[in-house]
């Protein structure tokens, strides 16, 4: 098993901000700078064609540590951020550009190449977390929670039941196709986002995956808006989610 290498540090306001690896895998720790006792740990899962440290991510980060406390974690997914991509990879891209400059639908596209890269991913961040919990300030009985929008919850709906440790998780904005029979073995509780004006995820379809879960404790939060205009709020909604579960 490998261990964490820090290999850079910042600080700001606030944010204890240190950029790791895992093996061959890049992924970035933020903790509160004053530094604390073992806090509970959240893993953040970053959208299709972004990174670790797409400013929404940071964004996520931030809020988590300074309104919470907590330690969040991000890794770049296969293919993205400074990892390479292979010739699958580069395949579903240009199949992806092509329906989208043509007007026609990508769910299907999209749909199908999550489904691969979550194949790659789940084995990654389940390794990445035996790293981070041999870090004194996590440790190997704390908390554990997942957040992740978009390819985020198309990677962490299958990490989720595959990996006890995590026991509160925020998903949504994507399709129940292949989701929800995975959705179905997770009982933790689960908030989840839905943008009822999605142009690319039909109202019905990102209900059916909510409706899908397991969990006695689940709530919806749907809000008025296109795919890409979640309100950033949810953002704080997370954090008290997260309080109220992990903390």
């Amino acid at each position: 098993m490998h261990s964490v290498h820090f290999t850079a540090e910042t600080t700001s306001n606030g944010v204890l901000e240190r950029e790791f690896t895992v093996g061959e895998l890049t992924g970035v720790l933020w903790s509160p700078a004053s530094g604390s006792d073992r806090a509970p740990l959240v893993l953040l899962g970053h959208g299709g064609g972004t990174h670790k440290k797409w400013p929404g991510m940071v964004g996520r980060a931030h809020a988590l540590v300074t309104g919470g406390g907590f330690h969040v974690a991000a890794i770049d997914a296969p293919g993205h951020g400074g990892r390479p991509r292979t010739a699958h990879d580069e395949q579903e891209i240009a199949v992806m550009q092509q329906a989208m400059a043509a007007g026609e639908p990508v769910g299907p596209i999209v749909v199908r190449y999550n489904l691969h890269l979550a194949e790659r991913a789940v084995p990654e961040w389940r390794a990445t977390l035996d790293a981070l919990q041999e870090l004194p300030e996590i440790g190997a009985d704390g908390p554990v929670g997942y957040y992740g929008l978009n390819m985020g919850t198309a990677i962490g709906v299958p990490l989720t039941a595959t990996e006890p440790r995590i026991t509160a998780a925020v998903f949504g904005l994507f399709w129940p196709d292949p989701l929800a029979e995975t959705a179905k073995q997770i009982t933790i509780p689960i908030e989840f986002a839905l943008q009822w004006d999605d142009e690319h995820i039909p109202r019905e379809s990102g209900l059916a995956l909510f409706d899908a879960f397991a969990s006695k404790e689940k709530t919806l939060h749907a809000n008025a808006g296109m795919h890409k205009e979640l309100p950033r709020f949810e953002a704080d909604s997370a954090v008290r989610f997260f309080a109220r579960h992990l903390a």
